[in-house]
Parts: C-alpha cells; sequence; structure tokens
C-alpha cells in the first residue's frame, strides 16, 4: 500500500511530498544523506581561511604593535648609542634581535589566547569563554596609543634633535677631523726657525729664482739638524707677497723664529743681508751682511747656517750643515736653482721644457752634479703625473736612466732614492723595490716632506697599510703644514681606507688652502660621490675650473640621482674627449652601473694606457661593485695589486 513502509527496509524511500514530516533515520544515515561538505558522497571538503583566523586570533594587530613599538626603540636607541660613541656591531645586534623577535611573536599570538585565567593554548579555549574581542579591542588601544608616541617623536626628532645632533655631529667631526688631519698642537720650541723667502734687490730684479733658492738651500741645510725644527719651503715660501707680520707667520707655522734676508747681486758679486727674528716680540737675535763672490755661494750658506745654529744654542755635529752633492760649478748650480724654482711654478707645458732646459744645461757643464740628476727624475715623472698623460718610451728611459746615476753618484742622498722611488711606483709600478727606495729616502732623511707624501701614497692606495700610511703623511703635514697636498695625500689615506667623512674634510682644508686648484676639487667630488652625496657632487663641480675632471664626474653624479638619460648623454661626450687617459674613469662609472663586462673592458684599456689611478684600485670605494668578481681578482694579479 502507498505510503507504507517495506517490511525489509531495502530500497529508496518514497519521496515526501513538500511540507510532509520526514523519515526518522540513523545518525550515521542522516550525515551521509546531508551533511554539507561532501562530494560525490564520499571524500570531505575542509574549509580553512587563514587570513579570517590570523584577524580571528588577533595576531595581526600583535604584528603591527610589534613593528610600532620596534620603531621607537630603535632610533632612540641609535642616538643613545651614537651618544655613547658605542662600536657600530651593537646597532646591528640591537637590530638582528628585534627582526628575530617579530616571527616568535606572531607565532605565539596564533598558538596561545588570553582568557580571564590566563594565557592558554587557544586550541584548549572553549569558544563560549574566549575573549577575544575584548583583547583585540585592548590592543587596537594599544596600538593607537603607541602611534600617537611615535607621530610626537617623530614631530620632536624631526624639528629638535635630529637639528641639535646633527650641528653637535657637525663640530665634533669637524674638531675630530682637524686633530686627526693637523698634528696635535705642541708648545713653540725655542729651537725652531722658518726661513721665508728672501728678497731680490738686484738692480734689473731678475735674480728672484737665485734669491729664492738660497732660501730653500739654507731651508736644507738646517732641516738636517736633529734639534731644529724647520717648516719646509711650501709653508714658508706661501707669505711671499703677503701682508703678514712676523707674529702671525710665527702662529702659523708654530716657530719661535724666522730668518729673513735680501740678496743683490751683480754680475759676479753678492751682498746677501739676513737677519733672525723672534716670532714672539720682533726682537732681533742676530743680524749680518756678506759681501762675496759668486763661487763662494756654498760657502756662504755654509757660514750663515752655522750662524743660526750658533744664535739658537743648538748643538751642531759636525758635517750636519753642510750642502750635500753640491757641484763646484757655480753655472751648472744657478740652473739648478732656475729649474726648480720654474717647476714650483709651471703652469702650461712651454714652462715644463723649460724646466728640463736648464737641468739638462746643468747637467752638461757638470755631469757628476747628483742632486741635478735626482732633481731631472723626480720632475719628469711628476710632469707626466700632473697631467695624467703616462711617459712616452724616451721619457721614461731618462727618467730611469737619470735616477740611476742619482744613486751612483751619492747612494746616501735622500733625494736619489726618492727619485727612483717615485719612478718604481708611478710609472714602473714595482711595488715592492719601490717601497724599498723611499724607505731608505725617509731614514737618509727623516724630514723629506715628498718623500714623506710618497710613502704615504704608497702605502695607503696600493699596500693598504693604512695606520702607517696616516702617520707619514701626518708628519708630511706638520713638516709643510701650510701646503695643501699634503692635506690631498692625507685625504687619499682616508678616502682608501673608507674613512669617507675624515677624507671629505681633509678636502676641504686643503681647497681652503689651495681654493683654485682644479684637480683638489676634483678629489673632493669623488669623495662626495663615494659617501653618497651626488647632489653636493654636482654643487662641487659648478665651481670646477676644468672641462676634464668636470666631465669625470658628471655621468657618476647624474645616475646616483637617477637622471639616467643625461647620464648617458655626458657618457657619450666622457668617451668622445677623454678615452685617452680617462678609462680608469668611465670603468668607474660602468661599475657604479652593476656594467661589469664594460667596466672591466674599460679597466683594461686603462690598463694599457698605464692610467695612474689604477694603481689604488684595490682600495678604491667607487669600485666596490666589483670586489666578489673573479675576474676583479684576476686583474688585481695582473697588476701585482694585493687581493
Amino acid at each position: 500500500m502507498q505510503g507504507e513502509p517495506h517490511d525489509s527496509g531495502e530500497g529508496q524511500p518514497p519521496t515526501s511530498p513538500r511540507g510532509a514530516a520526514q523519515p526518522q533515520t540513523s545518525g550515521t544515515d542522516a550525515q551521509t544523506q546531508r551533511a554539507p561538505g561532501y562530494m560525490h558522497g564520499h571524500h570531505p571538503r575542509i574549509e580553512f581561511r587563514p587570513l579570517d583566523e590570523l584577524k580571528h586570533r588577533n595576531v595581526v594587530r600583535v604584528g603591527i604593535l610589534y613593528l610600532v613599538v620596534s620603531w621607537l626603540i630603535l632610533d632612540p636607541v641609535h642616538v643613545i648609542f651614537h651618544m655613547l660613541e658605542v662600536p657600530a656591531w651593537a646597532n646591528r645586534l640591537v637590530l638582528i634581535l628585534i627582526a628575530i623577535g617579530f616571527p616568535a611573536v606572531l607565532l605565539f599570538a596564533w598558538v596561545y589566547e588570553i582568557t580571564p585565567e590566563g594565557l592558554k593554548p587557544t586550541v584548549d579555549v572553549e569558544p563560549s569563554r574566549s575573549i577575544r574581542r575584548q583583547t583585540g579591542r585592548r590592543l587596537n588601544r594599544a596600538i593607537v596609543a603607541v602611534m600617537a608616541m611615535a607621530l610626537a617623536y617623530f614631530i620632536v626628532d624631526k624639528f629638535w634633535v635630529s637639528k641639535h645632533l646633527t650641528t653637535k655631529q657637525s663640530t665634533t667631526s669637524a674638531a675630530s677631523m682637524a686633530r686627526a688631519a693637523v698634528p696635535a698642537a705642541k708648545p713653540i720650541s725655542d729651537k725652531s726657525i722658518a726661513v721665508l723667502p728672501f728678497v731680490d734687490l738686484s738692480e734689473k730684479k731678475d735674480q728672484e729664482y737665485f734669491s729664492e733658492g738660497l732660501s730653500e738651500e739654507l731651508i736644507d741645510l738646517l732641516t738636517k739638524i736633529p734639534e731644529l725644527h724647520v717648516p719646509a719651503r711650501t709653508s714658508s715660501f706661501s707669505f711671499k707677497n703677503k701682508a703678514a707680520n712676523i707674529a702671525d707667520i710665527g702662529r702659523e707655522l708654530s716657530v719661535a723664529h724666522v730668518l729673513e734676508g735680501s740678496v743683490r747681486k751683480s754680475g759676479n758679486h753678492l751682498r746677501i743681508t739676513v737677519q733672525l727674528v723672534r716670532t714672539d716680540s720682533g726682537y732681533h737675535v742676530w743680524s749680518e751682511t756678506y759681501d762675496r763672490d759668486l763661487n763662494d755661494i756654498f760657502k756662504v750658506q755654509k757660514e750663515i747656517a752655522a750662524a743660526v745654529v750658533i744664535a739658537l744654542k743648538v748643538s751642531l755635529l759636525e758635517g750636519e750643515a753642510t750642502s750635500a752633492s753640491a757641484t763646484s760649478n757655480t753655472e751648472a748650480y744657478t740652473l739648478y736653482l732656475q729649474a726648480r724654482s720654474l717647476f714650483q711654478h709651471a703652469r702650461n707645458p712651454a714652462e715644463d721644457q723649460r724646466v728640463f732646459e736648464y737641468l739638462h744645461r746643468a747637467l752638461k757643464l757638470d755631469p757628476k752634479f747628483a742632486r741635478a740628476w735626482a732633481a731631472l727624475a723626480f720632475c719628469r715623472v711628476g710632469d707626466a703625473s700632473y697631467s695624467d698623460t703616462p711617459l712616452d718610451p724616451s721619457g721614461r728611459a731618462e727618467a730611469r736612466e737619470a735616477a740611476e746615476l742619482a744613486l751612483k753618484l751619492d747612494p746616501k742622498l735622500s733625494d736619489s732614492h726618492l727619485a727612483m722611488g717615485r719612478f718604481l711606483f708611478q710609472v714602473e709600478w714595482d711595488w715592492n723595490a719601490a717601497e724599498a727606495e723611499l724607505r731608505r729616502a725617509i731614514a737618509l732623511d727623516p724630514n723629506n716632506a715628498d718623500a714623506l707624501y710618497e710613502m704615504a701614497n704608497l702605502l695607503s692606495a696600493v699596500m693598504g697599510h693604512f695606520d702607517e700610511a696616516a702617520e707619514l703623511a701626518q708628519r708630511a703635514v706638520a713638516r709643510d703644514p701650510l701646503y695643501a697636498w699634503n692635506y690631498q695625500q692625507l685625504a687619499g689615506v682616508y678616502y682608501f681606507s673608507a674613512r669617507l667623512a675624515d677624507a671629505e674634510v681633509a678636502n676641504r682644508k686643503a681647497l681652503e688652502l689651495s681654493p683654485t686648484d682644479a684637480a683638489l676639487r676634483s678629489y673632493l667630488v669623488w669623495t662626495l660621490l663615494a659617501r653618497g652625496e651626488p647632489a653636493a657632487a654636482l654643487a662641487e663641480m659648478e665651481r670646477q675650473t676644468e672641462d676634464r675632471y668636470r666631465q669625470i664626474a658628471l655621468p657618476l653624479a647624474l645616475d646616483a640621482l637617477g637622471r639616467v638619460s643625461e647620464a648617458d648623454r655626458e657618457l657619450a661626450v666622457l668617451q668622445g674627449k677623454y678615452a685617452g687617459n680617462s678609462a680608469y674613469w668611465i670603468a668607474v662609472t660602468y661599475a657604479n652601473r652593476r656594467d661589469l663586462s664594460k667596466a672591466f673592458a674599460w679597466l683594461d684599456r686603462a690598463y694599457q694606457q698605464r692610467e695612474q689611478y689604477l694603481s689604488g684600485m684595490r682600495w678604491d670605494p667607487l669600485l666596490r661593485n666589483l670586489r666578489s668578481e673573479p675576474r676583479y681578482r684576476a686583474f688585481l694579479r695582473k697588476m701585482k695589486l694585493p687581493e
């Protein structure tokens, strides 16, 4: 009968009409027939929404609160650590600990839940006893409060703390660098003297080279007396034609006395007047006039030096106040003085050529004049260095021969070893042999400022011996404190040792002493670029007076500022105009673009062109992108530079 159940219970029950009562089934059968989430009648579909769970368990809120609190901790900690001069690794340690803590806190928030009874695993909390919503509201209020504190701190930091700290840091950095760049001030010793350039009183006023040469020879003589502090030529001569009084000179050069004088030369006759003056009082300690023939010039130099020694009550060992490797030929000596004076002031290739003409003539008159041979080698290498142009084969051969002859004629002359060391360093790239010669030059004359300068350059740019290089550069500054390039050499030591803030201050000190020197300004620009300050570098480039130096740096600065199309254009100009002596800097530009293949291609060209900047490539911060490359290490081996 329709509607009655089958006795056997087999088969499907009839479909009930809408609204009719459904038949009762067992629990298992009911689940099988009606439970949602079943597919094809067999496999369950598990629904899990991670984002909903994260929100439900307040993990997102805990993460936001952790990040904001971390920022509130990190920024003040950085300021406090800086004020206490805590090492940089401590800052990194705090940051690492906070980073490690972030996933740990998120995991903790996921696993545990706050209940009225305390922390419990989330899986053990019954839904009816959960206070997640209440906890979420508390976390929301905490986030708002902490963000308000962060905003308040940001405002205070932005408009007061940072400005105050920046001012303090600038003052501290400048003061610190002043101590680093200039040897610590010492009480002025009574046994100190500056020899000022003697005045030319000749009728035709054409003997300036001779009067200055006499002053320089006296500096050389007096420097060899260990008890005396004698500033070098560049510093003493920097007061020429300036309205500086004796007290100012004494203060600037840290000397208790100055030696000043005049020379009147007429034919073969000389009248030399000298006077020794106290810088603190202007008191004339001693004065004398010498009437001599030119043939007696070496004798009168010795007489003046001996008189100064007696006046200053300095003990003089026999042989100390003698003119080393002088010539007995007065005409050769005069030509040597002319060459040396002109080399100090040469501004163009024609004047440079006259330097070599004077030296060649002097050596023709006296082939055994060791100092002239040393000067010839020194000037030949220096001329190529200043012009960024490698010596041609004939110039290279002449420089080597001159240095070898100077050493052969007088192996105890410091300048002979300096000339050979400079040649081996800058021309031959024989680093170890150059170091040996320069060390010998300094051993023979610890006050040879040129040797100190060259050795500091070699040790920092090539060897990476930064502490010793800085000490030598400091000594050069103390010996010649008003010579801009001594500060630049100190800046170079800091640049290669990655002390870029110190390098910038030393760069600026050098420019303060010689504000129109285009090369000095270029070094400041490169330091600013290495520091990541392209806008400041561009500002300095606007004051640059030499096109090549400006063009070298423009692509680097424009790239760093994101002005890529302009950088491309300027790089094309650089390659078109200056590829013949600036391949190194083109390589630097490509290295900073991470176009490594082109960077190495241009380094190879720089190697073929023997460009001098390659000697410092191992430590140049502008080539840092190449250091992990096997090709970089291979190139260092080709240059015989330390890896």
